[in-house]
């Protein structure tokens, strides 16, 4: 009988990926669209649609934004272990950033993250990869808490805001942000607080730790709903009035919400078509009502002028990077240039639209001076006078600065969970 032929045929096949490993891929596309593509981390997470497992679509955004917090801390590692630099976007700096963040800052065991990011090297050099990750596993390598800064962020918020906030920026990446409800009946509030177990840092607002929103007493029935006390101010500033109010550049919602709770009849404005389906559903389930317009504000004219205006400008978004640590890597200098002068024209349009006597409300959720203060000391709209935010409109902490402007600086509110960065400007039309 002839024995059967176990000769090589020339081909090798290469072995399963280790379970787990489809997870680390998608957080490697995440980390590719955010590092080399400049997409916003949300935006990317199209990249793991194709996983089967929700938990695996979780995991990989959760591996991918703890790299984004961690990145400058994760390449000294690298690099004081390799013999050359490695290139920025070589897949073997890539898996060992998703390997070592696992290992030292997610709790994953350290065999499990080097077998389940090997794979990702897919051709490149394995062996280096696994000698790295080894050898730091064997010298009982940490990282530091809190984690570093990107460099050119941390200078220019210590140029703007000194060292000590600097710091404070960098500490509040060590701490999971809470979470903040905005009440549509502020009056309510010491009773939502009672039964949600949650603190209040002044009438309308609840803090409490992360929770399942959704399983919350109150979302069915529409009390409440999810807004960053900071977010809350600007439409807070505008205060209460039945008159007519524009909400620019509406998305995600909150603050059309406040302000048709508040009494207003709003039209809300937004290009997104996506964000206003959603800002839809949010007002049905508040049992609120707006009038609701897909356009661009700089192409978009309203049939008269409002009693209220509030521009909540496109920006690079800094000042809410505890919870999305991927602006820091997409913002560059020339690009908060750019948006700077949309944010002024923007501003010099809006003023257009308020009736004498009315409100204006500018506002971005930046840690940039020049999208701040820069664009509010260049708008000189006639007829306008700036209208000083008042101490006791604010949760204690959080102050006006000289010119009657709010200004809320990396590390405000520290001491009780912390805020986003954000920059508020009011004035009032006499002409």
């Amino acid at each position: 009988m002839r024995k059967p032929d176990r000769r090589p045929t020339g081909k090798v096949q290469a072995e399963p990926d280790p379970p787990g490993t489809p997870a680390r891929r998608a957080a490697l596309k995440l980390l590719d669209a955010v590092l080399r593509q400049g997409l916003p981390l949300e935006a990317a997470l199209g990249a793991a649609n194709g996983l089967p497992n929700p938990s695996d679509r979780g995991l990989a955004r959760a591996i991918a934004s703890e790299v984004l917090r961690r990145l400058p801390d994760l390449d000294a590692l690298i690099d004081e272990t390799t013999d050359r630099v490695l290139p920025d976007d070589a897949k073997a700096r890539f898996a060992l950033r998703i390997a070592l963040v696992q290992a030292l800052a997610l709790g994953t065991p350290p065999h499990a993250a080097i077998a389940t990011a090997l794979p990702l090297v897919d051709g490149g050099p394995r062996r280096l990869v696994h000698g790295v990750f080894g050898t730091l596993m064997r010298s009982g390598a940490t990282l530091p808490e809190p984690p570093h800064l990107l460099p050119d962020v941390a200078e220019r918020w210590s140029a703007a805001w000194g060292e000590e906030a600097a710091e404070a920026a960098r500490a509040s990446f060590s701490d999971r942000p809470p979470l903040d409800l905005t009440l549509a009946d502020p009056s309510a509030t010491e009773e939502w607080a009672g039964k949600l177990g949650a603190t209040s840092l002044m009438p309308g607002h609840l803090r409490l730790d992360n929770a399942d929103v959704t399983g919350l007493p109150g979302f069915e029935e529409g009390a409440w709903w999810v807004q960053d006390l900071s977010a809350s101010l600007p439409a807070r500033l505008i205060g209460r009035g039945d008159g007519a109010a524009l909400d620019l550049c509406a998305a995600p919602g909150g603050k059309t919400l406040q302000l048709a709770a508040s009494g207003w009849r709003v039209t809300a404005v937004e290009m997104a078509a996506k964000r206003l389906g959603r800002l839809s559903e949010n007002l049905a389930r508040m049992n609120l009502s707006a009038d609701l317009v897909e356009a661009d504000v700089m192409q978009w004219q309203p049939q008269a002028p409002a009693d209220a205006v509030l521009l909540d400008a496109p920006c690079s978004a800094t000042g809410i990077f505890r919870r999305h640590p991927d602006v820091l890597h997409r913002v560059r200098p020339r690009a908060i240039a750019e948006l700077a002068e949309v944010q002024a024209a923007m501003l010099a349009r809006a003023g257009q639209w308020v009736k004498p006597g009315g409100v204006l409300v500018y506002a971005v959720c930046s840690l940039e001076p020049r999208e701040g203060e820069g664009v509010a000391s260049t708008f000189s709209a006639q007829g306008f006078a700036i209208d000083p935010v008042r101490p006791e409109e604010l949760p204690t902490g959080l102050a006006p600065n000289d010119q009657g402007f709010l200004r809320i600086p990396p590390g405000s509110l520290a001491q009780v969970g912390g805020c986003d960065g954000f920059f508020i400007a009011r004035w009032r039309r006499d002409s």
